[in-house]
């Protein structure tokens, strides 16, 4: 049986060409870039060509990009690193209720530490008004956090708005951008943000990598100490073969991104639309069209999301509930509680995403099975018996 594979917003393949760059980086060129002999300067030649690869594609220079381990570690450097170098200046941060555990834990963690966070609201679509992030900052804040494309429900924020706002306000802008890397360009001039995540696992490249843009200027401290790697950012030897991978997964991924969004896009409208005839008592999540390409977020109601994917599992398609970092956490998802459904309707959501290598054939099959599937699960559900309490649940979202 084929495997339909519809969870890139969790990890992608590594593209065949990413992965010819990688190789000769495990074994020919094995060297420690700190080194001064010909091998550490062949390995530090590399790091410095990929730093000025994502510089290209940033519009930043090379000196702003600094590698680490993940997206998660980015956030973490650029959240936390950010509070505690300019924790003199004030000790409150903005950020919203929809954004990855990573940045949320982020500022969990800050709050445990004497810093005020405000978790600003989204409307029914998941859009933050940034005139909420406006009405928000005062004398002590020193960051706001906006996610740029939320990994759940693939809504777009303002960020160009919002960051001008904070850049009126002398208070420093981040953003999440790894589910936005491969749709978007990530001009960080033209955006206003003085900071940007991104990873290698969400573009085709290779997972154990990432990558924060710092604009030149801003203080952060290192959360890692040991070496003067990263300039001083980020103590520790340099995942060379990582780094190599995730900068030409960058370029692929941008010189590639119009035609891509456009497949892309035709097929992500025509299975939300199917799927909302064929299937009654469902419902897209976040915006109808101010959403990633290749996302597609629904709710089924009477039925468990985890039972969805189990079933479509069985039938060869790889789908989600919502993040995969949570995705063995039974609580609804905390992105679609912040839309406003209730728990009903949040526990019956899954979260197809497509890729690269989506066919038309693939969009037919899940027509055809997920359908079914719903109905199966619905003559099996005791929820069923309670269709009665939610009749007029759509209309009221």
């Amino acid at each position: 049986m084929k495997t339909i594979y519809l969870d890139y917003a969790a990890t992608t393949s590594v593209d065949e060409l990413v992965l010819e760059k990688m190789l000769p980086f495990f074994t020919e060129k094995y060297g420690n870039p700190s080194s001064l002999h010909s091998v550490g300067r062949e390995a530090k030649l590399a790091i410095s060509q990929a730093r000025e690869t994502i510089a290209k594609h940033f519009n930043c220079l090379p000196r702003e990009i600094i590698f680490t381990g993940s997206g998660t570690e980015s956030d973490n450097l650029a959240i936390i690193g950010v509070a505690m170098a300019n924790r003199h200046k004030g000790k409150h941060i903005i950020t919203t209720k929809i954004e990855h555990h990573a940045v949320l834990y982020a500022c969990s963690y800050l709050e445990q530490n004497g810093f005020e966070i405000t978790y600003l609201p989204v409307n029914k679509d998941g859009i933050v008004d940034p005139k909420d992030v406006r009405a928000a900052i005062s004398e002590q804040t020193v960051l706001v956090s906006v996610i740029f494309a939320n990994n759940e429900i693939g809504t777009i924020q303002p960020i160009k708005e919002i960051a001008a706002i904070c850049n009126s306000s002398k208070v420093l802008m981040h953003t999440d951008a790894c589910q936005a890397a491969g749709a978007f360009i990530l001009d960080v001039r033209d955006l206003g943000v003085d900071l940007l995540t991104i990873n290698g696992s969400k573009i085709y490249g290779p997972k154990g990598v990432g990558a924060l843009f710092v604009r030149e200027g801003v203080k952060v401290s290192p959360m890692l100490y040991g070496g003067t790697q990263e300039f001083s950012r980020r103590a520790g030897t340099e995942n060379i073969p990582g780094i190599v991978g995730m900068a030409e997964a960058l370029h692929l991924v941008q010189s590639e991104r119009e035609d891509e969004n456009a497949r892309l896009i035709k097929m992500r409208d025509r299975l939300i639309k199917e799927l909302l005839t064929l299937i009654p008592k469902s419902r897209l999540n976040g915006h109808p069209t101010q959403r990633l390409p290749n996302n597609i977020n629904m709710s089924f109601l009477d039925v468990e999301g985890e039972s969805i994917i189990l079933h479509l599992d069985a039938k060869g398609v790889c789908v989600s509930t919502g993040s995969a970092c949570t995705s063995t956490d039974l609580e609804a998802s905390h992105v679609l509680l912040a839309l406003g459904l209730p728990d009903e309707l949040a526990h019956g959501s899954v979260r197809l995403t497509l890729g690269k290598y989506t066919t038309e054939s693939d969009i037919e099959y899940v027509i055809k099975i997920l359908p079914e599937v719903i109905s199966r699960l619905r003559e099996m559900s005791p929820l069923c018996s309670k269709v009665e309490d939610y009749a007029g649940l759509f209309e009221r979202l």
